[in-house]
């Protein structure tokens, strides 16, 4: 069973981490930083098909705000009427905004779907999206394989438990997206 799971995370581990980076990513790109630390993926490669997935999954959404934000605002006179104020305010702040939404969760798809909406230029925002992943990547990586450290230490026989760890911790992260995001809902 164990050599079937390292196969599964070979072939497809690195797959895994661009679809997941090109929507939240936080829970793939973790787990993949801790397959790099068995040494089943290579920790660099994993960082930079992030960074990659990251920073294209929020252009589409930035240009899914941009082509199809003003027929939303159209539909909603309320947002319609604070839109200047709002757009204002991302522009005066897009910087820290831009690079501060890699690191929300939960706003990953709708913040650049909202910058899309402003008149914040698409160039401006791949400048400072392509930051934020740059710092993202590398930071939740570093977390993932750390974490590998400290479940080494805590576990000596850690083939063992490898399996029911790894769906412990999916299904943690999974129940976390679901609480934030029934939350985000409210």
């Amino acid at each position: 069973m164990d050599a079937s799971l390292a196969g599964l995370v070979h072939d497809y581990g690195y797959l895994a981490v661009l679809v997941g980076s090109l929507l939240e990513g936080e829970a793939i790109l973790l787990l993949a930083a801790y397959a790099a630390h068995r040494g089943y993926l290579s920790l660099p490669v994993v960082i930079a098909v992030a960074f990659v997935g990251a920073t294209l999954g929020d252009q589409f959404f930035f240009f899914a705000g941009r082509f199809f934000g003003p027929a939303l605002l159209r539909r909603f006179d309320s947002i319609a009427s604070r839109s200047s104020r709002v757009d204002a305010l991302l522009l005066r702040h897009s910087a820290l905004l831009v690079i501060g939404l890699r690191f929300t969760y939960g706003l990953r798809i709708a913040g650049p779907i909202i910058l899309g909406m402003s008149t914040l230029s698409a160039r401006r925002f791949l400048l400072f999206n392509a930051i934020g992943a740059l710092l993202w990547a590398p930071a939740i990586a570093a977390a993932g394989y750390l974490l590998g450290h400290v479940i080494e230490a805590m576990i000596v026989d850690l083939k063992r438990f490898e399996l029911y760890g790894l769906g412990v911790v999916a299904c943690l992260l999974v129940l976390i997206g679901v609480v934030s995001h029934l939350r985000g809902r409210r």
